[in-house]
């Protein structure tokens, strides 16, 4: 680590340059949030808060770093994790500097976490992808004024997968003297209706600690789904605090960018509890119930009671044996594995109604489906370039006839212009076919696979 100081670079634009404006206005932030809070409300352990101009996200970050009060004297280091928009970043970046200057003071970089860090092939060092980087620095102000003097283990995050994320927390997290801060936006330049949309379901997703986010739902995408990873596996649980957006703070509401506040508590969840070991002997209960068979069950879970979109799909010996599903959320996630599970397992027009010998022998998975969002084109050929294998489920809607491939199949199809021709036969139309009018949307799923969890549902 070399012995430079990172500059601040977006004071003056994103919040104020002036020292004491600026420690006025994020007192006054946090005052106002303080105002709504509990008496002896917990401090979180891990947040998620956004990185906007703090007339427009300020608000909304304020609302987590009011709960960070108790632990000033106690964090003596925060490790912060934001976005790459300027620089094109493989995986997470050190800034190659000594400190970070704020208008508030000198933040020293912890050079003790380089060492860490260093044998793993995904952190790099670049003084490029932090020198104008806003996603972390917006935060700093915060920390300052609420904890005082603490080191910070600042990485910018471009493509990383959730593992190569979680890997680098796991090495960080420390104990009760380390706060750990993911830097995420939501929804970006939407209407305030689709954007409230957006948002809810992509909050839906943080409290399900599903990994699955994208950077359409949140620019911090990456970073926050090695959170969740983590946030899982250590069994913390997360609280949605706060969910505005610009149209809700200042701006107007034709083109908005949406704000989520998350934390993230130890001892309020446990590490086995995903949502893939809730839901699948929920679904496995409801098939078995028709052949008279019990199955314990929790559904206790808050995300079971959340109007939810999932798809129930059955494997026996490798094949498929039924896949039937929601693409909108339409009733609560509970009734939605239960009534999908049971018209996978009897109603798929595809396969004859399961039989109880069939059962024994039969492996559930199930897909918890994102709000669906429509794929802008001109033409077929840019529809087939906009198509993201691995990533997007798609459906496809032309004049009564429907279709849709979650994103599973492109494990069978990997070629984009292939899924699409199979899709439009699946929709009822020929593989050549085309107009103009055809409509196109997308979705991402959280899946889990019954052979995945061991022990689950029997």
């Amino acid at each position: 680590m070399t012995a430079t100081t990172r500059p601040a670079a977006v004071a003056g634009a994103f919040y104020p340059a002036d020292p004491a404006v600026l420690a006025r206005d994020v007192a006054a932030l946090l005052d106002r949030a303080r105002a709504h809070l509990e008496p002896d409300e917990p401090a979180p352990k891990a947040i998620i808060a956004p990185h906007a101009g703090y007339i427009y996200s300020g608000p909304v970050a304020a609302t987590v770093y009011a709960r960070l009060a108790p632990l000033a004297g106690r964090i003596r280091r925060a490790v912060l994790l934001g976005p790459a928009h300027r620089v094109a970043v493989r995986g997470l970046a050190l800034p190659g500097a000594a400190a970070f200057d704020t208008p508030l003071g000198s933040v020293p970089v912890d050079e003790a976490a380089h060492a860490l860090l260093q044998d793993l092939p995904q952190v790099v060092v670049s003084r490029e992808a932090h020198a104008l980087e806003h996603s972390l620095e917006v935060h700093l102000p915060y920390l300052k004024q609420v904890l005082g003097d603490f080191k910070l283990i600042p990485l910018v995050v471009g493509r990383a997968a959730p593992d190569e994320v979680a890997q680098v927390l796991d090495r960080l997290w420390g104990g009760d003297e380390t706060l750990v801060v993911v830097s995420s936006d939501l929804s970006h330049y939407l209407g305030y209706a689709q954007a409230q949309a957006i948002d809810r379901d992509t909050a839906r997703l943080i409290l399900n600690r599903q990994p699955t986010l994208d950077p359409h739902q949140a620019c911090g995408a990456a970073p926050a789904n090695g959170l969740l990873v983590v946030a899982a596996r250590r069994g913390l649980g997360p609280r949605l605090l706060d969910l505005r957006n610009s149209g809700d703070t200042a701006g107007d509401r034709s083109r908005v960018v949406g704000y989520g506040s998350f934390g993230f508590y130890p001892g309020t969840a446990t590490a086995g509890d995903t949502p893939g070991e809730v839901l699948i002997p929920i679904a496995r209960s409801a098939i078995g119930g028709m052949f008279g068979l019990a199955f314990r069950t929790r559904e206790d879970h808050a995300f079971l009671h959340a109007h939810g979109a999932c798809f129930v799909t059955l494997i026996r010996h490798g094949r498929l044996r039924g896949c039937i599903g929601s693409l909108q959320a339409h009733r609560k996630l509970l009734e939605d594995v239960r009534a999908n599970a049971k018209a996978a397992a009897f109603l798929d027009p595809r396969f004859e109604p399961l039989t109880a010998t069939e059962f024994k022998s039969t492996l559930v998975e199930i897909s918890l489906l994102s709000a669906t969002e429509p794929i802008a084109f001109a033409d077929e050929a840019e529809a087939i370039a906009k198509l993201r294998p691995n990533v997007d489920g798609v459906i496809l809607e032309f004049s009564g006839n429907r279709g849709t491939f979650l994103p599973q199949v492109w494990e069978q199809i990997p070629d984009p212009r292939e899924f699409l021709a199979h899709l439009k036969r699946k929709a009822g139309l020929a593989a050549d076919f085309w107009a103009d009018d055809i409509r196109l949307s997308r979705y991402t799923v959280g899946k889990w696979k019954e052979a995945d969890l061991p022990g689950v549902g029997t």
